[in-house]
């Protein structure tokens, strides 16, 4: 009997999106334990703190067909490859939208192998209604009162309404609308 293929599917998940949910189980079809590791990521002015994130991706979860794989969420601030070496991981699953997202899950896939070349990096391409969803849209998006019930299930939307009422009746938080302005 061969030891179970461990999997790392590392992101933001700020907030998690239905693109994030169509890796996640198409993911679980490759390995027998996956991992969704929740960088904790502050350089990116996440709008939810690790604790609601990890917490949001473990409902969806919950919700999913998981194909008989073990699924663990967890969060980390470390090197991506020492918490493949944490978890016991070989495979690092890595989700693709577009072309422009090649170059640079190519150079971090290289970089990965250089550190170590016993964690293969498997790219899954997103399907094609979910390619265009990022979680930086689905945010600008909401916050504008767009709808984004396409994007993201109801309970992640509800979060964002409400992050976003907050936001508005507080007078908004200047620093993180500039900040996340800046990257469009």
């Amino acid at each position: 009997m061969s030891a179970p293929l461990v999997g790392v599917y590392p992101g933001t998940f700020d907030p998690i999106t239905n693109g994030h949910r169509d890796i996640i189980g198409r993911a679980c079809k490759v390995a027998d334990r996956l991992v969704i590791a929740v960088a904790r990521n502050a350089g990116k002015g996440p709008l939810f703190s690790i604790d609601e994130r990890v917490e949001m991706v473990r409902d969806e979860i919950a919700a999913m067909d998981t194909h008989g794989a073990e699924v663990q969420v967890r969060a980390f601030d470390n090197l991506l490859i020492d918490f493949c070496h944490e978890v016991g991981a070989s495979l690092l699953i890595r989700g693709l939208r577009a072309v422009s997202d090649f170059e640079y899950e190519f150079q971090m896939a290289a970089m990965n192998a250089r550190l170590d070349s016993r964690v293969e990096t498997v790219f899954l391409m997103a399907s094609e209604r979910q390619q265009f969803i990022s979680s930086r849209f689905v945010k600008e998006i909401g916050r504008l009162g767009g709808d984004i019930s396409s994007f993201v299930s109801l309970p992640v939307a509800e979060r964002l309404r409400d992050r976003f009422d907050v936001e508005q009746r507080s007078g908004g938080d200047d620093r993180r609308r500039q900040t996340f302005k800046d990257e469009i």
